[in-house]
Parts: structure tokens; sequence; C-alpha cells
């Protein structure tokens, strides 16, 4: 690895680190990037999985130092995504890259559409585990499919999910969807990691950049207009993703 290649692997990790703790989408740099410096794709999928890993782990930390409540919960929505997230590894490994876009595509327009749709009123009840419905889990395991398969832009699925079925402030959401994202992203990295595709080098220079990007994230997220900025970062992304799937 040259110090070029190192410096972009830092510099775009700490933009995707900021952008993926907020809302979705840096994968969208970093997996272009892992592949413009000689990753093969699959590679490229596995080796990401190691930035996204220990940004999340930076970010959880950060999170429920600045008071973020409810781990408890958080690990139960999580566990439904670890066994999708299996499955959607197993696919990655099976299927072709036209087959990721397509998914992609249709994932995001959807996405896009239901997060424009009028605010739900917050419930202010306090969140105990009885509002963690059978749909509710069955949709965390679903978005872990997705999140195992590609990782693109997971994220956004979660906080919209979340958003709406459990109906608590945005700010909060994104505590959940970091948490979920860190326990699923694990065994997904143990599966690259048993079919070869990690390259350790490239995937901690990233992670350290990633790992910045996410602390600086967390400090915005938790600031009094953290749900504001969640949902216009949210929405801003889901276009760019639509644009330069559809358009580049």
């Amino acid at each position: 690895m040259t110090y070029m290649e190192a410096f972009a692997l830092l510099g775009i990790g700490v933009v995707a680190g900021f952008i993926n703790v907020l809302s979705a989408g840096g994968s969208m740099l970093t997996l272009p990037l892992l592949m413009f410096l000689g990753l093969p794709p699959q590679v490229a999928n596995g080796t990401n999985r190691v930035s996204i890993a220990l940004q999340s782990v930076s970010a959880t930390w950060n999170f429920f130092r600045a008071g973020a409540r409810h781990i408890n919960l958080s690990l139960r929505l999580a566990m439904p995504a670890v066994l999708g997230s299996l499955v959607g590894v197993w696919l990655a490994l099976q299927v072709s890259d036209a087959l990721f876009e397509s998914i992609l595509v249709t994932v995001m327009v959807a996405a896009a559409v239901i997060m424009i749709l009028p605010q739900p009123r917050l419930d202010t009840r306090p969140l105990t585990r009885e509002r963690l419905t059978p749909a509710v889990y069955l949709v965390m395991f679903l978005i872990g499919v997705y999140g195992g398969f590609l990782q693109v832009g997971v994220g956004i699925l979660f906080i919209i999910v979340l958003y709406r079925a459990l109906k608590i402030d945005l700010a909060q959401v994104n505590a959940f969807k970091v948490v979920i994202i860190l326990v699923y992203t694990l065994p997904a990295l143990a599966m690259f990691l048993w079919h070869d595709q990690v390259r350790w080098s490239y995937g901690l220079m990233l992670a350290a950049g990633s790992m910045t990007g996410a602390w600086l994230a967390v400090k915005v997220n938790m600031s009094p207009r953290g749900a504001q900025v969640v949902k216009w970062l949210t929405l801003t992304v889901i276009v760019a993703i639509i644009f330069k799937l559809l358009v580049l």
C-alpha cells in the first residue's frame, strides 16, 4: 500500500463514517474506492465490513457515553438481524453484480417514498419490549438479509422502519441503528473472513478514518437539532444513491 492509497483510505473513511452514523450510504464511497485500489468486488465487499464494524464500536461507545438509552432493547432487535445477515452474506457470495444494483435501486426508491411521508405522532410512553411486535422482528430479519448481502444504505432501512414502528425520536432511532449494525456485522465479517474475502491492511486503514467520522457524527446526532439532521441527510443520501445507480 502506498502513502497516497493510505491517505485516500483515511480521508474517505472519515467522510463515510460520518455519513454512516448519522444516516447511511458511506459504503457508496468506500466500496468503489477499494475496487479502484485493485480489490475484486467480493473482496472489497468483505474488506469494507472491517470499517463498518470498528466505526460501529466507536459510535456505540460514544452514543451511550452521551446519554443514549435502551441498550437491552437494541440487542433484542439485533438478534433477528444477525440471523438475516448470515443468509445475506451467503447470497452475496452467489449472485451477480447486476442483481446487486437492481435490488439496491428498488429498495432505495421505496425508502425515499416512506421517508417523505408525514411524520408519525411520537409515542411518549416508556419504550418497553412489549412494543417490539413480531412484525418488527420479522422486518429486522429481512433488513439483516439485505445488510449481509450488500450493506449499502442498510442504515436508511433501519432508521425508517424503527422510526415508523416505534414512533420514537430520530436521534434515539439512530442510536438503535448503530448498535444493531454493530451486532450483525460481526458474524457477517466472520463469514467473509472464512471465505478469504478480507484484506486487513486496507480494512484497518479505512477503519481508522471511519472511527473518527463516527465520533464526530455522534456529537451532531446528540445535539438539539440532531433528529432534523438525520432526517435530511438520510433523504439526501437516498437521492444520491438512486442518481448514481440510474444515471452515472
